[in-house]
């Protein structure tokens, strides 16, 4: 089959030579099922997933027993009356029932619907509600936020508990797993899904107003090839683990998706982020290939002291969601012997630039090249493209298979997000003479100070180069002389105490390093910032919190 590993150009002599050479390969007929599980599913009994439970013995499960168990899921789904285009959430940990319910619901052609084990009942009650999903599978320890709401949820008819001995509680409603799959035992015909049908239906943690719904193809998994270059190309022999969440792009399709597609196994764990922890299971399983977020690789470099000592096997570590400061690559260069390839997009379209080594070597400041078949640029407020070293919004162009098919039920959102042939990500950005695309903040996080365009992400990463800053976030707050005027909430590192003196020294910092406009009028000092479910600073409140107070 025509699958996500033949969409990556390999052999190239050069960047240029990998982007001469590409061309998508999208046939009319697809399936992500197909691609991540049945193409291998050939009989000899090939590893796909190693789970990691927090209690009791590790489980291996082949491809051919991903894909029986996803068929007979299929089965018990469609008796709960799952059919082509319905929408089936999915509320679990990194566990094998949660990539075969992916599985069987692509197989049906049903929608899947990720959502956080985080969110409260009022965040499960507006994604349930707005995606009109008609089962939700979860556990025993997450039912209670459900049941609390279930009276305003008309469409959802069915909650499967996909525990190994779930407590069921009294209600007809709900079912467990066990019970699910004795329903489809004999399997079920999946759909001929064609590579524009919906597959995924994934919310996004925006700033303001109510989240959306990305609706996504199957066609989707295809524009991932950023994965396999990102990875150094993946090669036999791989093990991926990622701590990242599966309710989100980066640990669903990078990290689940992407790598089975390619044929490569992945470690699944349900144990919470621990830097030690995450070391030792990396050495225990022989763990090649790991994407982890900044925030995971600043606890790493905190807590770990000598790497080396774990007798790791890794030879690719990439990072994306926010940017990696020059201290972090240089501590993973130095005690991993490996360079961090980054890699950029969002929810609406993602992996669109980064890096891989030899074809984009890592650099320190910018994100990193469009990845062969992404034609992205920066565009001004019109969509034309901007000159190099302009500031403008990062936008990839049209008909890229990684773009959402639309906001689900959002008409008016979809044709907003679009600035004639390209789709806005809403993130600020300087492209330079080679094409390199430097991240500059959020479009809707820029500060207007005295005539400038301040992006945050500058202010922060210098900040972060200072030794006792170990996160911060920059925004904009007003002030009657220059309109606005940079604020920033910083949160300090252990051993270092906040004053008035360690305040100008961050300010000199700043004004030393980028310039004047640009250093912080105020300095708060905090405990730790608000994020999102999925670990991004949530700006927006810390702008009302600073307009409150002023």
């Amino acid at each position: 089959m025509t699958g996500l590993r033949e969409q990556t150009v390999r052999g190239a002599s050069s960047y240029e030579d990998a982007c001469a050479r590409h061309a998508w390969r999208v046939p009319a007929a697809y399936n992500i099922a197909q691609d991540a599980c049945d193409r291998y599913a050939d009989g000899t009994g090939r590893r796909a997933l190693v789970w990691e439970p927090e209690d009791g013995a590790a489980e291996t499960y082949s491809f051919d027993d991903l894909r029986r168990l996803s068929d007979r899921m299929a089965g018990g789904l469609s008796t709960l009356g799952i059919e082509p285009g319905a929408r089936v959430a999915l509320m679990l940990a990194q566990t094998p029932e949660h990539a075969i319910a992916h599985l069987a619901t692509f197989k049906l052609g049903a929608v899947s619907v990720p959502l956080s084990r985080l969110f409260g009942p009022d965040a499960l009650r507006y994604r349930l509600g707005d995606s009109g999903a008609r089962v939700l599978l979860t556990d025993g320890e997450h039912w209670a936020k459900v049941a609390g709401i279930w009276d305003d949820l008309p469409e959802l008819r069915h909650v499967v508990l996909c525990d190994r001995r779930p407590a069921r509680p009294d209600d007809a409603r709900v079912l467990g797993l066990a019970e699910v799959l004795a329903r489809g035992a004999a399997g079920v015909a999946p759909c001929r899904t064609r590579a524009e049908d919906p597959a995924l239906l994934i919310y996004t943690s925006g700033t303001s107003g109510p989240p959306k719904g990305a609706l996504h193809a199957h066609r989707y998994l295809l524009g991932y090839n950023g994965v396999d270059y990102a990875n150094n190309f993946f090669r036999p022999g791989d093990l991926y683990w990622s701590p990242a969440d599966w309710a989100w792009v980066g640990g669903l399709l990078v990290g689940l998706f992407c790598p089975l597609a390619h044929g490569v196994p992945v470690v699944a764990s349900a144990a919470r982020f621990d830097p030690a922890g995450a070391f030792e299971l990396m050495a225990r399983r022989g763990v090649t290939n790991t994407l982890l977020s900044a925030t995971a690789l600043r606890k790493i470099a905190v807590t770990i002291d000598e790497p080396k000592r774990f007798g790791l096997r890794l030879r690719c570590v990439f990072s994306g969601g926010e940017k990696v400061t020059p201290e972090i690559g240089t501590w993973v260069a130095e005690r991993l012997g490996l360079r961090i390839n980054e890699v950029y997009g969002q929810t609406e379209a993602n992996i669109l630039v980064g890096e891989n080594d030899p074809l984009i070597p890592p650099r320190p400041e910018p994100l990193g090249r469009p990845y062969p078949g992404h034609e992205v640029a920066v565009v001004g407020e019109d969509g034309a493209v901007l000159a190099p070293g302009e500031l403008g919004v990062i936008a990839v162009r049209r008909g890229d298979p990684v773009i959402m098919l639309g906001y689900w039920n959002r008409a008016e959102a979809t044709r907003a997000a679009y600035r004639g042939e390209w789709l806005l990500t809403g993130d600020l950005g300087v492209a330079d003479a080679e094409g390199w695309i430097h991240y500059k903040g959020r479009a809707d996080d820029v500060i207007n100070s005295a005539g400038y365009r301040i992006g945050p992400a500058e202010v922060e990463g210098c900040l972060l180069e200072h030794p006792a800053v170990e996160q911060c976030a920059a925004v904009g707050v007003p002030d009657d002389t220059l309109g606005q005027a940079v604020k920033a909430f910083v949160q300090l590192k252990p051993g270092h105490r906040a004053s008035d003196a360690l305040a100008d020294e961050l300010r000199r910092h700043v004004r030393t390093r980028l310039g004047s406009f640009q250093r912080p009028r105020e300095i708060e000092w905090v405990e730790e910032l608000p994020l999102t479910v999925s670990g991004k600073i949530r700006r927006a409140e810390l702008r009302r919190r600073a307009g409150a107070e002023s």
